[in-house]
């Protein structure tokens, strides 16, 4: 992340890939402000072990875009909603890639997609996580069922269902 000041929305990602059991790490790294740390951080990942890497970045929103160009694992921006422009400056620093350096990118404050993204693409190679992200999946589903049950139970004098 950007700044440590992204860690409310960039949690939801380190929650959801702790709850698939998926190892990760945690950075604040900035690409105005520690750029060198940056470019070593993205050609050193896929040493580490790092097969996907998530950047959650607002404002002017270049870490992605620096990792990216510092790597060929995938990376998976996360831009995160600033005080001025409510992130669509993020967005759009994001998604407006040269060619050749992609970021794939999810919506405003959207962490726990990008996870869920970052774990699809590791299950491609990961029979085990491909399994858990199908079980995942299934109880998203169910999740909608139960609470299309639990409307029944709420009442209106006109409601007719």
């Amino acid at each position: 992340m950007g700044s440590t000041s992204d860690l409310p929305v960039m949690e939801k990602a380190m929650t959801f890939l702790n709850d698939m059991e998926v190892p990760f790490e945690v950075n604040a790294l900035s690409a105005h402000r520690t750029p060198e740390a940056v470019e070593q951080f993205a050609k050193n990942a896929e040493g580490r072990g790092v097969r996907v890497i998530i950047a959650g970045a607002g404002m002017a929103a270049a870490l992605p875009g620096v990792i990216a160009a510092s790597t060929t694992l995938p990376v998976v921006g996360v831009p995160i909603k600033g005080s001025v422009l409510d992130g669509m400056d993020a967005l759009y620093s994001i998604l407006q890639m040269p060619p050749g350096i992609p970021v794939a990118t999810v919506a405003i404050n959207g962490a726990m997609n990008a996870a869920i993204l970052a774990c699809q693409m590791i299950a491609l190679a990961d029979s085990q996580l491909a399994e858990k992200m199908r079980q995942y999946k299934a109880n998203l589903g169910k999740k909608i069922e139960k609470a299309n049950n639990d409307l029944k139970d709420v009442h209106y004098d006109y409601k007719t269902n």
